[in-house]
C-alpha cells in the first residue's frame, strides 16, 4: 500500500498524548477547542437519586465545587435562596452562611434558579444581583418548570427557591443534607381553608434531610405533624442533653408544647438515620428539629401573644394563601421589635452549623462502608416474580465510591473445549469437522469485560476495580456472581435481569475450540444479553459517581451501547479504552453516522484514548473507519496533516518491519490515530505495536532514549502536536508450552489499564502487561490467578523517570 494513497494528509493531535492518569489541561490554542462554561451539567454521588440523563444535565446547573464534592461524598450542604431575596437580614448573609459552612468543614450550596437557570452552588455575587432585581420571584415546585420554560424562551427571571423548591433541585444535583430556618405547614384554620405549605408535601416525596427550627410558631403545629405523619416524613428533634419529654420546637420558641414523635442526641445518630433511610431505598424526606439557641430564644408566652395579635390582623385584613406569611412575618417584626430579627439570624446559623456537622458525619460513614462491600442498600430487595433477591446495579444503587478503573463489558460462563487427539493419530493437533474429537472440556467465568476487570485487580491491589455488566436469573447467573464475590471483584455494578422484566434474558456464554496446542480454532458466543437487554444510558450516574480514572469498554456492546458509554466516560472526565472483542465487533466502534448516537471526538478531543486490536482486529477498525466515511472529515485531515508525512514507507520499515508495513499494520494505526491517539496492536508471538501521539510538551521528544522511536515530528510551533511515537516491543518471552491462548490480550489490557490508572506511562508498562498476558498463556483460567506477581514491577514502572 503506497503511503501517498493511504495517508495522503495527516494533521494529528490527541488528548494528552501520553496515557497518564491524571488529565492534563488542553493546551489553548489547538482548534476546535470546546468553550468552557466554568459550570458543570450534573455531576452525583448517589446513583439513584442523583443520577441524571443527559437532557436533565443540560438545564440543570452545578457548579464544579459541588458536583466535585458530590462525586466523592464530601460534606455538602444545601442553603435556600429565599431566606436572601425575600427576607429582612441583610445584604451579606449568603456570604456569611456559605463561609458558616466551610468553618465547620463542608462545601456549602445555595441554590435559585438564575436568569431562567435552575442552580446549585450559586456565588453570592449573584444572590446580590437577584436581592437588587425588583422582579424577583419565590420559586416552589410548582415554579420552577415555568422559570426554567421562561428561561428558555427568552425571558429570563430569577426566583429564590424556598424550602421545597431547594429540596427538589439539591436532591437532583446529588446532595443529602439541607440547612434552613423554619418550616411552613398546616395554617390555622387549613382544615377549612387547605392552606398547606408545599414544603410538607415535598418532605413526602423527597428523599432529603431538612435542617430547621421546626414550624413556625403561628402555624397549626399539631396538624402539621399529624400531617406530615401521613407523608411518611420522619421527624426528630435533637434533645441537646434534655431527658423526658422534648417538645417539637416552634422556631422562635424552644417548646412548643406538642411533644416531638422522636428525638436524636447527635449528630452522628442523625447521620446514620440518614445512611439507613438511603440505603433502605425509602424515598421520603427527613426533618431533624434544631431548638433555637437558648439565648435568642423568645419565651413562648411572650410570643403568643404577639402571635395571636398578627395573625388576627391578617385575617381582618384579609391576607390569605401566598399572602399570609410573609404579613404575619413582617407584623411580627413590628411589635416584637429587634429580638425576632435576631433570633432568626441565630436560629439559622445555629442550623445551617448543625446541618454541616451532620454531612461531616455523614460523609464519613459513606466513605468508611465505601471501603467495606455494605450490609445492604435499596436494591437488595426481593423480586417479586423471582421471589430472588435482585443483585445491586447501576441505575439503582445508592451509594457508589470512587474507583480507579470501570470495566463495562461481558461476563459470561467459558466452555474451553481442548483437542486431545486420538490414540491412532498421536501428533495430530487439529480436530475433525464433522464429527465428534476427544476433549477435555473445563468451565471457568470468563467474558472480555470480566477478565479485563479481574486482570486490573488482580495485577495490583492499589487499582479499585468495578465490573459493569448484566446477567440473567438463571443458573449461570448464579455460577457468575458467586465466582465474582470468590475472587474479590467487586460485582455490586453486574445487574441481574429477571424474566418478567427481560424476558429471554440469558447469562452470556462462550464455547472455545482449541486445537492441541492451545490455539483457538472456533470460537461461538452467546452475548445477546448484552446486545438485547442492556442500555448504558442507565449506567450513567454510576460512571459519575465512581469517577473513574479510566472506563474499559468491550465491543459486546452494540454501537449505539457502545457509543453512550464512551460518551458517560467522556462526560465525567475518564480515559476511554476501548477493547474489540473479535473482527466483526471491532467494526462496532466505527460504525454508520446515526442520528441520536453520539459523534466520536477527533484529537485533541478524541473520545477514545486507547485501543488494544490485534491485525485482524485493526484491520477491520480500518476498514470500517473507511467504509463509513470517518476518513474523509475535515477535522481528521486537519490532524493528520500535522504530522507533514509523506512517503513513509522506509521510516515505516524502520520502525516495524517489511512484513508489518507491507501488511498495513503501521499505515492502518497512523489513520486511526485522529479518533484513537493510543493504539496498542498485539502481534502475538512478535510483540506488541506501541503507535501514539506525542503533545508539544512531551518529554519524550527532548530524550534521547526515545529518539529512534519518533516517527515523525511536527511542526516546532504547532500548538498541540509534538510528533508520532511508534515501537515494536519484541515479546516479553517465548512461550514454548502454551496451556490456554483464551483471556491473554484481555490480560494485557487488564494489567496495562491497571498501571496506567495509577499514574503509569503506556511505553513504561507495555513490558509488564506482556508478562501478565505469558501468566495467562500458561494458565487453564482465562486470566492467570498469579497476576499479583506483578505488582511490583508495575509499581517500578509507575516511579521510573
Amino acid at each position: 500500500m503506497q503511503m501517498a494513497r493511504a495517508v495522503i494528509r495527516l494533521r494529528l493531535y490527541a488528548g494528552p498524548g501520553r496515557l497518564t492518569a491524571p488529565i492534563r489541561p488542553r493546551p489553548r490554542g489547538c482548534g476546535h477547542e470546546q468553550p468552557d462554561s466554568g459550570r458543570r451539567g450534573l455531576s452525583t454521588g448517589s446513583a439513584t437519586a442523583h443520577g441524571t440523563p443527559a437532557a436533565l444535565r443540560r438545564l440543570l446547573r452545578v457548579s464544579d465545587e459541588v458536583a466535585d464534592a458530590v462525586k466523592l461524598n464530601k460534606p455538602v450542604v444545601a442553603l435556600e435562596s429565599t431566606i436572601y431575596t425575600h427576607g429582612a437580614l441583610g445584604k451579606d448573609l449568603a456570604q456569611e452562611h456559605q463561609d458558616l459552612v466551610r468553618s465547620h468543614g463542608g462545601i456549602p450550596a445555595v441554590v435559585a434558579v438564575v436568569d431562567g437557570v435552575p442552580s446549585v452552588g450559586v456565588s453570592a455575587h449573584d444572590i446580590t444581583r437577584m436581592m437588587e432585581d425588583e422582579g424577583t420571584v419565590k420559586a416552589s415546585r410548582r415554579d420552577i418548570a415555568y422559570l426554567v420554560g421562561m428561561g428558555l424562551a427568552g425571558r429570563k427571571i430569577h426566583g429564590g427557591t424556598t424550602i421545597a423548591g431547594t429540596m427538589l433541585l439539591a436532591r437532583l444535583a446529588g446532595i443529602r443534607v439541607f440547612g434552613t430556618g423554619g418550616l411552613g405547614g398546616v395554617h390555622r384554620g387549613g382544615e377549612d381553608s387547605m392552606d398547606v405549605s408545599a414544603d410538607l408535601t415535598e418532605l413526602g416525596r423527597t428523599r432529603l434531610a431538612v435542617v430547621c427550627s421546626g414550624c413556625k410558631g403561628f402555624l397549626d403545629i399539631p396538624r402539621t405533624l399529624e400531617y406530615l405523619e401521613t407523608q411518611g416524613c420522619l421527624v426528630s428533634t435533637f434533645t441537646d442533653g434534655r431527658t423526658g419529654k422534648v417538645d417539637f420546637p416552634a422556631f422562635w420558641a424552644r417548646e412548643s408544647g406538642t411533644p416531638s414523635p422522636s428525638v436524636v442526641n447527635s449528630e452522628k445518630e442523625a447521620a446514620a438515620i440518614i445512611f439507613a433511610q438511603e440505603r433502605l431505598g425509602i424515598e421520603s424526606g427527613m426533618l431533624f428539629a434544631n431548638p433555637i439557641p437558648d439565648e435568642f430564644a423568645v419565651p413562648s408566652g411572650e410570643m403568643r401573644v404577639a402571635i395571636e395579635q398578627a395573625v388576627q390582623e391578617a385575617v381582618d385584613n384579609g391576607f390569605t394563601g401566598s399572602k399570609n406569611t410573609p404579613y404575619i412575618l413582617q407584623r411580627l417584626r413590628q411589635l416584637t421589635g429587634e429580638r425576632v430579627v435576631l433570633a432568626n439570624k441565630a436560629l439559622v446559623a445555629a442550623n445551617i452549623s448543625r446541618a454541616t456537622d451532620i454531612a461531616v458525619e455523614l460523609s464519613r460513614l459513606l466513605q468508611s462502608a465505601s471501603r467495606s462491600q455494605p450490609v445492604m442498600n435499596n436494591t437488595n430487595r426481593l423480586d417479586v416474580a423471582s421471589n430472588k433477591p435482585e443483585q445491586p446495579n447501576a441505575a439503582t444503587a445508592t451509594i457508589d465510591t470512587k474507583v480507579d478503573v470501570v470495566v463495562a463489558g461481558a461476563v459470561a460462563v467459558d466452555l474451553n473445549c481442548d483437542y486431545t487427539g486420538t490414540a491412532s493419530k498421536p501428533g495430530e493437533v487439529a480436530p475433525q469437522a464433522y464429527t465428534s474429537n476427544p476433549a477435555r472440556i473445563s468451565q471457568s467465568i470468563g467474558g472480555v469485560g470480566h477478565n479485563v476487570a479481574l486482570a486490573a485487580h488482580l495485577a495490583s491491589r492499589q487499582a479499585r476495580v468495578r465490573l459493569c455488566s448484566v446477567v440473567g436469573d438463571d443458573v449461570a447467573g448464579s455460577t457468575v456472581l458467586s465466582s465474582l464475590r470468590d475472587s474479590g471483584l467487586d460485582a455490586s455494578h453486574v445487574r441481574r435481569l429477571n424474566q418478567q422484566s427481560h424476558p429471554g434474558s440469558r447469562t452470556a456464554q462462550y464455547v472455545a475450540v482449541n486445537d492441541g496446542s492451545g490455539n483457538l480454532v472456533m470460537a461461538m458466543a452467546d452475548m445477546g444479553i448484552l446486545t438485547e437487554h442492556a442500555s448504558p444510558e442507565h449506567w450513567e450516574s454510576a460512571v459519575a459517581a465512581m469517577a473513574p480514572k479510566w472506563l474499559v469498554v468491550d465491543g459486546n456492546w452494540t454501537p449505539r451501547d457502545i457509543r453512550s458509554w464512551i460518551q458517560a466516560g467522556r462526560e465525567h472526565n475518564a480515559q476511554v479504552a476501548f477493547e474489540p472483542v473479535s473482527v466483526q465487533k471491532s467494526r462496532g466502534l466505527f460504525c454508520a453516522h446515526q442520528t441520536g448516537v453520539p459523534k466520536l471526538g477527533v484529537f485533541p478531543h478524541a473520545s477514545v484514548h486507547l485501543a488494544s486490536p490485534n491485525v485482524y482486529e485493526l484491520a477491520a477498525m480500518y476498514a470500517a473507519a473507511k467504509d463509513n466515511g470517518y476518513l474523509e472529515l475535515g477535522r481528521w485531515f486537519e490532524v493528520i496533516d500535522a504530522f507533514g508525512m509523506r512517503g513513509a514507507r522506509d521510516r515505516f520499515v524502520r520502525q516495524t518491519s517489511a512484513e508489518l508495513t507491507d501488511a498495513g499494520v503501521p499505515v492502518q494505526s497512523v489513520q486511526l490515530l485522529p479518533y484513537i491517539p493510543t493504539l496498542l496492536t498485539k502481534l502475538g508471538s512478535k510483540g506488541v505495536l506501541l503507535t501514539t501521539i506525542l503533545d508539544r510538551d512531551d518529554p519524550l521528544l527532548r530524550d534521547r532514549d526515545a529518539e529512534e522511536f519518533i516517527l515523525t515530528r511536527a511542526a516546532v510551533d504547532h500548538p498541540c502536536v509534538g510528533g508520532v511515537y511508534m515501537r515494536l516491543f519484541p515479546a516479553a518471552e517465548e512461550v514454548q508450552d502454551i496451556v490456554s491462548v483464551n483471556g491473554v490480550g484481555d490480560t494485557f489490557l487488564g494489567v496495562m489499564v491497571s498501571g496506567l490508572a495509577q499514574g503509569g506511562r503506556v511505553e513504561r508498562l507495555v513490558d509488564v502487561a506482556q508478562r501478565g498476558a505469558v501468566l495467562s498463556l500458561k494458565c487453564r483460567e482465562s486470566v492467570s490467578p498469579s497476576l499479583g506477581q506483578l505488582e511490583e514491577q508495575i509499581t517500578r514502572a509507575i516511579s521510573r523517570r
